[in-house]
């Protein structure tokens, strides 16, 4: 992304994440506890002063019980929104040279996030629980992705498609020589708001 990009994306997160919690009357202590992400760093974010990780953006929405896309996206709402990939923002970049996209999201009526991926050899990506009920689909491009749901691996070659629930710790490597390609779509219950003695949301874990 360009630096323009980058700071239109961070002062999106502010916005958002501030009016979410706002709305919901929470204190910046309660939605630290809620998300699993430091009251400093909350401080840092609703104030545009630094570009979240993945790992947080998906630890606050969450929280919040909204698709990432809802803390990227413009203020104004459209009744038709195309984006093209290349303004899509790059959330995670692998060792390797792999990268993850998040190309866009719902959250009326259903609550759902669409990924794009690209695992360089021996690139991996690491995810804790999402919230409860939620559920992945992942569909191969190119090349081969074992993805590892509650510890089973499951080898997905090019044109397979897996579903599985996501409300527990899952991961997506590339063991193959190519880089694969792969799109996900993160479908997440509509009422799932955490409470305070929930566990964290999706955490990056590298």
């Amino acid at each position: 992304m360009t630096d323009t990009s980058v700071a239109a994306v961070t002062a999106a997160v502010a916005d958002h994440v501030r009016a979410l919690r706002l709305a919901r009357g929470w204190s910046l202590d309660e939605l630290s506890g809620r998300s699993g992400v430091s009251k400093g760093m909350v401080v840092q974010i609703e104030g545009a002063r630094t570009n979240p990780s993945i790992g947080t953006l998906c630890r606050l929405a969450d929280a919040f019980g909204v698709p990432v896309a809802q803390l990227l996206e413009p203020a104004a709402e459209r009744i038709v929104r195309i984006t093209d990939a290349d303004a899509a923002p790059v959330l995670w970049r692998g060792p390797y040279g792999g990268s993850s996209r998040l190309l866009g999201g719902v959250n009326d009526p259903g609550v759902a996030d669409l990924w794009e991926w690209r695992l360089a050899p021996r690139d991996a990506y690491a995810s804790s629980d999402h919230a409860p009920g939620t559920r992945e689909l992942l569909h191969v491009l190119e090349g081969t992705v074992t993805v590892t749901v509650g510890g089973t691996d499951h080898t997905i070659e090019t044109a397979q498609t897996i579903e599985f629930h996501a409300d527990r710790a899952h991961k997506y490597r590339n063991d193959g020589p190519a880089t694969a390609r792969m799109v996900t779509v993160v479908i997440m219950p509509s009422d799932g708001r955490r409470t305070a003695a929930s566990p964290n949301g999706h955490r990056e874990r590298g």
